[in-house]
């Protein structure tokens, strides 16, 4: 890889391994505490297995990344990290739109199964869990732009490079 290649590909990891990483803190640590009426609920991510699944998937993604950003430019390994950084990118897309979906029941409900949003009831819950999805989104777009930039520069789909 170029200099300017091998640059823009780090940068690119740094940001997804900071934004996956946010992600993580952010699920991670959202619950509160609310009384509706006389009965006291905790809302927490641990309550939803949707939200389980996005910090488990973003935590071993997290680490994926902390540990490619340490490989050298020259290693063999380039072209296993391409089929890991593709897998991971479904991870990514399908933990993340698992969530989503949750959130979204949360905050509206759904009148047609009768489950009411908890979100008015819980608001401090509900707006940290929009924060970690932002960057579980954020993750998600710059997961899909190092796909893109990991197959471009080290499988060279378009055959362009002189050997």
């Amino acid at each position: 890889m170029g200099k300017t290649r091998t640059a823009c590909h780090l940068l690119l990891r740094f940001l997804v391994f900071l934004a996956t990483f946010a992600a993580v803190i952010l699920m991670a640590t959202s619950h509160e505490t609310a009384t509706i009426f006389t009965v006291t609920f905790e809302a927490k991510y641990t309550n939803s297995p949707a939200f389980k699944y996005f910090v488990t998937a973003y935590s071993v993604i997290t680490v994926y990344g902390f540990l490619v950003l340490f490989l050298p430019a020259k290693s063999l390994l380039w072209k296993l990290v391409v089929a890991l950084d593709l897998l991971f990118t479904m991870l990514v897309v399908s933990s993340f739109s698992a969530s989503l979906a949750i959130a979204q029941v949360g905050k509206k409900g759904n009148s047609d199964a009768g489950w009411l949003p908890i979100c008015g009831s819980v608001p401090k819950y509900c707006d940290q869990v929009t924060r970690a999805l932002i960057a579980g989104f954020i993750a998600m777009i710059i997961y899909i732009i190092l796909l893109l930039h990991s197959i471009n520069t080290v499988i060279d789909p378009l055959l362009l490079r002189q050997s």
